[in-house]
């Protein structure tokens, strides 16, 4: 499929990143579908994305009619029937046996010509395509949150991805306003592989009583980094960021080096995912 034949994008998974994906898409003026499980999750995604707009709206960087388009682009379900379109975007929890079997059922209710695209984070796309009929046409596209304001855009192709596919996924996201990265099919792809460090160091820090965490996020701006890593892992959400150093740990066959930490699973296991449950390693109103 060709960009120009895209019209209508299916995003499945009404979290932080599916909601981000879903207001941009509809943004660039494309057909969309935002589908989750939870009617409870459509309800409050199509919340955030219209307070996102409105943000948008008193900067100056939309007008009040691009807020109302972009609203009426975007359409919400949770019938697994209505999973049909010509681009679909998986964002949702990062296990292998979920997203496989997700794939599976959208290959049999979609075009030939439809490109199917996973958003994860660190499972290598070759072992998601497994068992699908036709990985060539599988794709990585992964966003980094939040997908409406960070540019980057990676885009790994899998051991079986047509080249045209990823041209096409890449041409995409130059439509979306980002900025396409193409990446190998390895554990983590580039940036999550090498970033990973940048978490786990500082958690070991805190575990081994170096500094609290205030201390070590505190030394880490003040060299020039825009968040220390407890403030950012509550950003992206706690529990993602463990999940995705859980995956990673088992991808590199239990390399020490990408241990999860404890206290992070203490905090995923106490219902402490940061920002949007508003408790992480810090308390938010």
């Amino acid at each position: 499929m060709k960009i120009h034949e895209i019209s209508k994008i299916a995003v499945i998974g009404a979290g932080t990143m599916g909601q981000g994906i879903a207001q941009i898409c509809g943004l660039a003026g494309y057909e969309v579908l935002l589908y989750d499980l939870k009617q409870e999750a459509l309800i409050k995604a199509e919340s955030i994305i219209s307070k996102n707009l409105d943000k948008g709206v008193d900067r100056g960087k939309l007008t009040k009619e691009d807020k109302q388009t972009t609203l009426e682009r975007i359409s919400f379900s949770d019938a697994e029937n209505s999973l049909v379109a010509d681009f679909i975007i998986e964002a949702v929890v990062e296990k292998l046996d979920v997203k496989k079997s997700l794939f599976q059922k959208l290959e049999q209710i979609n075009s030939p010509n439809a490109i199917l695209a996973s958003n994860t984070s660190s499972i290598p796309i070759t072992r998601i395509a497994a068992g699908l009929k036709h990985p060539e046409r599988f794709v990585g596209m992964h966003f980094f949150n939040p997908a409406h304001i960070m540019k980057l855009v990676e885009v790994i192709s899998g051991v079986a991805t047509d080249q045209d596919v990823a041209d096409t996924t890449a041409e995409l996201a130059r439509k979306l306003g980002k900025t396409p990265v193409m990446a190998a099919d390895a554990p983590g792809f580039i940036v999550n592989r090498v970033a990973r460090h940048f978490y786990v160091e500082g958690l070991k820090a805190l575990e081994e009583g170096v500094s609290d965490v205030n201390g070590i996020d505190r030394l880490v701006e003040s060299s020039g980094f825009r968040m220390g890593p407890f403030r950012l892992m509550d950003l992206i959400g706690v529990d993602t960021n463990y999940s995705v150093t859980e995956s990673m740990f088992n991808a590199f066959h239990q390399d020490a080096k990408f241990r999860p930490s404890r206290i992070q699973q203490q905090k995923v296991d106490a219902g402490h995912h940061g920002r949007k449950s508003g408790k992480g390693f810090y308390t938010y109103d």
